[in-house]
């Protein structure tokens, strides 16, 4: 087994131009269009769903039962809920995120026919008219509208435009890399967990590493309205690792410049014998790392266990400052987690049997340390 860190240069180029590419869930099309682009030029075999999910195949010793690793391609949005008298819009959120961190985005509305800009304001925007109103204004998304860019200022201004109720909307990214190695952009969840797996699937297909067993690369593509995995999965899947954001925050102990292992989450703990498989990993190839119970929080793992697949889930995460708001993460984080990936995908099947079948004896099962 090799530990390797994925080439830095690759997973910054394909971070900042995923980030470039609107995708709020229910609008991803173009997102999986490039992932699709970039999996074809790696040479790695994939497929799509109806939906336009992806599943991708690093090949192993042994097909069936195997592996997967899924990250989330759609983000937070916003969607048109109403033409207003003033010529502003009404919004609804996709996803679920906070009005605080809408008010004074850049957006852009997609309409039928084509696209308008505007800025996200509160309805009592400015001070010189509306003094201390405005601190006093409840943060809620019936508060906030969004002013289109164009002389509109009516219902009618805004249909003749060409912008109808549903027309979804996104928010510019505003990214920035710092000299200090930090990452500075909304949706970092999780279009950077998307760019480290694709970091370590082009390490393993350029050095020729053999896998014990078959590894699906899965691409969702509605995570963040709780859909996620609960279609993509294989069949004969026995263990899934999810990757995605970590909150790092006071009260947490996510490591913001390392690779956190989630023991817990909102819908539950995670598979004890996968976290802790991880957690060795960590441990005898040096990687940094914590371990965290996230209290409101859901990913794909969650999804795919409601929808009925009798899986092995765990969940591993790059820190990430201001999750779902003006997100932050470190290179150090991203650089771990891609190396935890690395040496996971070449391990053997936590359960050895696990990779024979897709059932469990009694004797074939692992034991908890008691």
């Amino acid at each position: 087994m090799t530990k390797f860190t994925p080439d830095m240069d690759y997973v910054r180029r394909i971070l900042l131009e995923l980030l470039a590419i609107p995708s709020p869930a229910g609008f991803t099309d173009e997102a999986v269009r490039y992932t699709c682009n970039e999996l074809e030029r790696l040479g790695i075999p994939f497929e799509m769903t109806r939906r336009g999910g992806i599943r991708a195949d690093l090949k192993g010793r042994i097909y069936s039962p195997d592996r997967s690793i899924v990250a989330h391609l759609d983000t937070l949005g916003a969607m048109v809920s109403g033409l207003k008298d003033n010529g502003r819009l009404r919004l609804t959120p996709i996803g679920t995120w906070s009005s605080r961190f809408a008010e004074g985005a850049h957006a852009t509305i997609y309409t039928d026919e084509g696209k308008f800009e505007g800025t996200i304001l509160p309805i009592k925007a400015a001070g010189h008219v509306y003094n201390e109103e405005i601190d006093e204004l409840p943060v809620t998304w019936d508060n906030v509208e969004l002013r289109v860019d164009h002389p509109v200022y009516s219902a009618g201004d805004l249909s003749d435009l060409g912008i109808n109720v549903g027309d979804i909307i996104s928010i510019n990214p505003g990214t920035r890399m710092t000299d200090t190695g930090f990452i500075c952009s909304r949706y970092l969840d999780d279009k950077a967990g998307v760019a480290v797996m694709l970091g370590v699937a082009r390490e393993i297909v350029e050095r020729g590493i053999e896998l014990p067993m078959d590894c699906h690369l899965l691409f969702t593509i509605s995570e963040e309205v709780g859909s996620g995995a609960s279609a993509i999965l294989h069949g004969d899947v026995a263990e899934m690792l999810t990757i995605d954001a970590g909150p790092a925050a006071p009260g947490q102990n996510t490591d913001e410049f390392g690779v956190t292992v989630c023991m817990k989450d909102s819908s539950g703990p995670f598979d004890y014998h996968l976290t802790h498989k991880l957690l060795r990993l960590c441990a005898e190839h040096d990687i940094r790392h914590k371990r965290d119970v996230f209290r409101y929080y859901r990913c794909d793992s969650a999804s795919a266990i409601e929808a009925g697949n009798d899986i092995r889930t765990a969940l591993v995460c790059f820190g990430t400052d201001a999750t779902h708001g003006f997100e932050r993460c470190h290179e150090k984080s991203l650089e771990a987690l891609g190396e935890l990936l690395s040496v996971y995908i070449q391990a053997d099947p936590t359960a050895q049997s696990d990779a024979e079948t897709m059932h469990s004896s009694l004797r074939e099962s692992p034991r908890l340390p008691v």
